[in-house]
This record gives structure tokens, sequence and C-alpha cells, in this order.
């Protein structure tokens, strides 16, 4: 098992637990690259992505989010459990770990975003949440200094700059119509721009499958000890909104980690912000939201923004 992770893929997902590192299920390299096969799968698990973000949305707007995310993670959890089970050294080397604090924190950190999404899903919609989201590879690039110690160059750091307007041409602060609800969703990203870095810093010690475990099962135990006490019993629809949830979820993960064993991270990272448009084309066919101009605008500068920082970050680390 490798030692390095990969960037973390854009997915806000909040049925798929915001993509924790993907995990090889060998100990050796992918015996081959079949890159268009890979990006097929990235793009399917995007679509994936959405439809699980889609499926939040309906159940956040009848419970509380924090009651839906519980339950998804204790389904996320077992899923968690029994793949890592099947991994040479199986539970006893995933549990493991030479930085438990961390662990812990970063699996709690991702599960307290994951509610903020739901959230956010409920009272901004699909295509503002997640444009405003797109900018958390610019905050990685910011953050990646103060708590890894790495340089960040004048090309990203204005990159940066240039992302951040795109935020400012999303909310249109001044213009007398941004909420306050605006906030969740770069809440969120801050959230999963932390959870990447400490990520990466666990990653100094741990491999992958260390931190996949902790992630599922942390994450899992941090959630239940807020969201048991709002605990109720869904409508019986509703569980097939949830069983769809987790079913979805579950492949998502499969098709995200097979993606990862057959080409490398930094070919599949721009396929998969192909979610920014199929939760666009959710939010509006199905949910009757509107796709602004300005969010359109908006969301072409901070993701073009947010992929420059990815490949300067590639470039400076061969």
């Amino acid at each position: 098992m490798p030692d390095d992770l990969p960037d973390q893929p854009y997915a806000a997902s909040a049925a798929s637990a915001s993509a924790p590192p993907p995990l090889p299920p060998k100990t050796r390299p992918p015996l081959q690259d079949r890159t268009g096969l890979a990006i097929l799968l990235m793009c399917a698990t995007s679509f994936i992505f959405a439809l699980q973000d889609g499926f939040s949305r309906v159940l956040g707007e009848a419970y509380p989010p924090v009651l839906v995310v519980m339950i998804r993670y204790w389904i996320f959890a077992a899923f968690v459990i029994v793949l890592v089970a099947r991994q040479p050294g199986g539970l006893k080397r995933a549990i493991r770990t030479r930085r438990p604090v961390t662990q812990i924190v970063r699996g709690a950190i991702l599960a307290l975003e994951v509610v903020i999404m739901v959230e956010a899903f409920v009272r901004l919609g699909l295509v503002e949440t997640h444009a405003v989201f797109a900018a958390y590879p610019l905050l990685v690039a910011a953050l990646s200094g103060p708590v890894l110690g790495e340089r960040v160059g004048w090309r990203r750091w204005t990159a940066i700059g240039i992302g951040f307007a795109g935020i400012l041409v999303i909310l249109q602060p001044g213009s007398g119509v941004m909420r306050i609800e605006a906030l969740l969703p770069f809440v969120a990203a801050l959230m999963f721009a932390l959870y990447g870095l400490l990520t990466r810093h666990v990653a100094r010690d741990d491999p992958s499958i260390v931190s996949f475990f902790w992630t599922g099962v942390s994450g899992a135990a941090a959630i239940t000890l807020v969201g048991i006490w709002d605990w109720e019993w869904l409508a019986p629809v509703d569980w097939i909104w949830m069983a769809g949830l987790c079913i979805c979820g579950m492949t998502s993960h499969y098709l995200m980690i097979r993606a990862y064993e057959l080409a490398e991270a930094s070919v599949l990272q721009p396929f998969a912000f192909t979610q920014l448009v199929w939760v666009s084309m959710m939010g509006v066919g199905i949910f009757g939201e509107v796709l602004r101009p300005n969010v359109v605008l908006g969301t072409v500068i901070v993701v073009a923004a947010g992929l420059f920082t990815l490949w300067r970050a590639r470039v400076k680390s061969v």
C-alpha cells in the first residue's frame, strides 16, 4: 500500500462522506495505465455523487441534516470496515495509527462538513452550494503554508486571488441579495480543505488504508454523539430514498477506487469537476433552481483558478 495519498478529488457529496482517500486493493502499483477507462469511471463517479446530493437534499428537507448524515455514516462505516478487512493485514493493520488524535480530528471535521453541506443544499440549493464549494482547492493552496509548511509561489497566490474574486461574483456582496446562508458552503469548503491537508499530514506516517479506516469509523462515532439526540424513524417511503443514498455511496466509492487504480490522480482531477455540470442540471431540472448568469460566470472563474492551483502543485511536486 503506497504511503502517499493523491490529492482529494472534487466531491462535496454528503452521501459519499466527501470522498475519503482512495484505497487501492493491492499493495503493488497498477498493472497498467488505462486512462480512457479511468476517465469514464471518474465521470460516472461524479454523476453518482450528484445523485447522492439530490437524495441528501430531499431527505434534508424532511429531517434534521445531522440525522440524515448519521444514518448515512453508519452504512459508510460498515462499508469501510468490510472493504478494509479484505486488504492485506485486515483490520488489525488499519487500526494501528501513529497519529490517533489527528486521525480522529480529521474524521470529525469531515462529518461536520457533510452536515453543513446538507444544510446548504436545503437553504441554497444544489447549484449555488456547489458553485461556492468549488473554491476548496484554492483554500487548500492558501492553507498549505501555515498547516504543512509548504511554499506557495506568486502564481498560485494570484490564482487564489482570482478564484476568490469569482466567489464574490457568485455571492454579489453589496447587491442586496446576498444571504448569510451563502457562507455555509464556504465554511464547508474551508473544513474540507483542512480535512484534505490533515490527510496529507497523516500520510507522512500512516498508509492510506489506515486513513481510509479512520475516516469512516471516527466520523461515524463523532456524528453519532451529536446526531443520536435528533433520532426519529423515517417514513417508509423515505427509507427508499435513504437506501438509494447508501447504494450510491458505496457504488461511487468503488468506482472511484477503480479509477485511481487505472490512472494517476492528476489526470483524473479535472474530470471530477463534471459533478458541477450534473448538479446544475439536477438543480434546475428537478428542484426548479435558477441558474443565474453571475453564478455561471463566477463558477467558471473559481474552477479555472482551482485547476490552475492543482496543476501548479503537481508541477512543483515533480
